[in-house]
């Protein structure tokens, strides 16, 4: 119970807290090789690549109203990142990447359905840990705005290996990789939830419409 008091302590003041050994290696691993196998990842169709204006380099990106069982991963995760946050919480989507050498993730805020986030390493070829920074200024509305850096910004990184996630209000604090990615390869999970009862209650429930939006 005291991890989950520091984590949703640190959640509060910063508006992210890491979650180091969230699940089990072999957990994770799992769902990564069960992901991949499931949608034939390693020749992946033209609807699973993307290259938006977050990413340096095309990525495999999968999203949960596509791949039910992606789905049904975010709402068995609810109850546990629900005691890490202090309060109940719905879910509205997840999507799986994975990140090739050397790309990063530059610097932006989330759309409203990413109120209350996770980011969960499942794999990375050579096992290096890769950081996710986050911005401590709390921001009352996302912003468009997305950049290589924080410009300025005070901000914390916490550095990541298969099973570490960190849980982060995406809405309101900017984040991302400032790194390249030193795996020639690395597959990440981002599972998202709203307040029922907050000023995005409406983005619960992975609606389709909504899956393609920018996030991270």
């Amino acid at each position: 119970m005291r991890k989950h008091l520091q984590a949703h302590e640190l959640y509060e003041k910063d508006g992210y807290a890491p979650l180091p050994a969230f699940l089990s290696k072999q957990l994770v691993r799992t769902v990564y090789e069960r992901t991949v196998q499931e949608l034939n990842l390693q020749k992946p169709r033209q609807e699973f690549v993307a290259q938006g204006n977050l990413l340096t380099k095309p990525a495999i990106e999968v999203y949960s109203h596509i791949y039910p069982p992606l789905a049904g991963f975010l709402w068995g995760m609810t109850p546990a990142i629900e005691a890490h946050v202090g309060k109940r919480l719905v879910p509205s989507y997840a999507y799986f990447r994975i990140y090739q050498r050397g790309d990063v993730c530059k610097v932006h805020s989330d759309r409203h359905a990413c109120e209350h986030s996770l980011s969960l390493m499942l794999a990375a070829s050579d096992g290096a840990a890769w950081g996710l920074s986050v911005g401590k200024t709390r921001r009352a509305e996302p912003s468009g705005d997305v950049s290589t850096d924080f410009d300025g910004e005070t901000y914390g990184t916490v550095p990541m290996v298969p099973g570490d996630a960190v849980i982060y209000q995406g809405v309101h604090h900017r984040h991302g990789r400032l790194e390249p990615n030193p795996n020639a390869w690395s597959a990440h999970a981002f599972l998202h939830w709203v307040d029922p009862a907050g000023p995005y209650a409406e983005q619960a429930f992975d609606r389709p419409t909504l899956s393609k939006a920018q996030h991270r």
